[in-house]
């Protein structure tokens, strides 16, 4: 449940809680002091009532007359074995048995009834030989009582909707520099970095908006200084593989020249030419990739998509390079729209990594997952340390710490970025012992 709505809903339940505590507190402390009232006053009235009775008694008539021009109340009375009434539809076993058995002992008691629908209070005592009692009527007292517990549910209703009301607007108010912080934070992710927020007042939510800046600030020169510095690395890279082409060219074509007299050479110097020679190639593969990154960084790699079978061209990639008969194909036809350069330098450095780190026995399965096609590229090698697993695609490194493989460490790199460019990725598993798995997925 958003916070918005959990604050409007507490501030609602406290006020509402409140609100029917005082008013359920106030109803019956009115309700008591209203009854006890009633009880004082028709207990006063039969008192002055059964002292006027001995002067009219045994005679009922005169009696009930005196208590008519008196009014307010209607009586019942026992003389013996004879009762009489005040009005018809009282009969004497509307008396309660417990008030009779108070009354019996020569006490004055009470009783509250309903007779008739009517709600009476039944105050009851000796008069001589006579027991009477009178019925008070309560049916005002009992109305007043209700609208008073009304207007108090109404008044209470009301007072819970204001205070929703109050706390809805009270929480959107409060957690208004919350929205903007938090729309202002997702303006920093998408990297808009001149994004602030408005300080206003001197209270938290002002604090925190100005630490917010200062916040902001400083990631914007972080961020700026590492955009730059990245900046200047590509540069480097660019600069770098640029300026070794040239002399690059020149040992290639010396060294080419080399190789053809090898067989001519001293036996002292051959091994020394050999060495030469390789070292100038790795020197070429290594400045031809130092030449596709800086493509890459630069955006300047175009990809020319087009239905390519996978099955297919992988099968051409490993004939191409002589690995076929080292490589176990289990391929199914699997068509897809892709460059297919980029698919081959994929393929090939996966193979050839697969080749070089695992032996034969290595495994390729091309084929589709759900909605994506992948190549998938197995061996049984020694494994990788799972502490390398998470480094293997950045450029130039490498598990071996001593680095003498003969790799640059940007295959994996280059690889990877030329997946991104497809639209896919590279994942990959591997477990000491018990070899390694890349699968690119399109």
């Amino acid at each position: 449940m958003p916070l918005r709505r959990r604050l409007t809903i507490a501030f609602g339940l406290a006020v509402g809680l409140t609100a029917v505590a005082l008013a359920a507190g106030s109803y019956f402390v009115v309700r008591h002091n209203l009854l006890r009232d009633s009880v004082k006053s028709s207990a006063k009235q039969a008192r002055k009532n059964l002292t006027l009775a001995p002067s009219y008694l045994p005679g009922t008539k005169n009696l009930l007359d005196a208590y008519t021009r008196t009014g307010g109340f209607e009586t019942i009375g026992f003389v013996g074995d004879q009762s009489f009434a005040s009005k018809l539809f009282l009969e004497p076993k509307e008396v309660p048995a417990s008030l009779r058995r108070i009354v019996g002992r020569g006490q004055l008691g009470y009783q509250r009834e309903t007779v008739s629908g009517t709600h009476y209070l039944i105050v009851g005592g000796p008069a001589g030989d006579a027991q009477l009692y009178f019925f008070f009527s309560e049916q005002g007292l009992r109305h007043e009582l209700a609208v008073l517990r009304n207007i108090l549910l109404a008044g209470g209703g009301l007072l819970v909707l204001l205070a929703v009301l109050g706390g809805a607007v009270l929480a959107r108010q409060t957690l208004r520099p919350v929205a903007r912080a938090s729309a202002a934070a997702h303006s920093l992710a998408e990297g808009l970095l001149e994004t602030r927020l408005p300080v206003e007042g001197q209270d938290e939510f002002g604090g925190w908006a100005q630490a917010f800046n200062e916040m902001a600030t400083a990631l914007e020169a972080k961020i700026s200084a590492l955009s730059a510095a990245q900046a200047r690395e590509r540069r480097f890279t660019a600069d770098v593989a640029h300026e070794l082409r040239t002399p690059l060219t020149a040992l290639v074509g010396e060294a080419s020249l080399l190789s053809e007299h090898l067989d001519r050479m001293p036996d002292q110097s051959r091994r020394p030419a050999e060495l030469l020679i390789a070292d100038v190639g790795r020197l070429r593969r290594l400045v031809e990739d130092l030449m596709e990154i800086s493509r890459l960084d630069a955006g300047a790699e175009a990809v020319q998509p087009e239905a390519v079978d996978l099955a297919s061209a992988t099968g051409a990639i490993l004939r191409a390079r002589g690995w076929d008969g080292r490589v176990r194909l289990d391929t199914e036809k699997t068509i897809v729209t892709t460059d297919p350069r980029r698919l081959e330098r994929i393929v090939a450095n996966l193979v050839g990594n697969a080749l070089e780190h695992g032996g034969d026995g290595v495994v390729i399965r091309v084929g589709r997952d759900g909605a994506r096609a992948f190549v998938e590229v197995a061996d049984q090698g020694p494994g990788i340390p799972p502490d390398h697993l998470s480094h293997l695609f950045e450029r130039f490194y490498k598990a071996d710490p001593a680095r003498s493989s003969p790799g640059s460490g940007l295959g994996l790199a280059i690889a990877q970025e030329n997946a991104r460019l497809l639209g896919g990725e590279i994942e990959v598993w591997s477990e000491p012992g018990k070899g390694s798995r890349f699968t690119l997925r399109l």
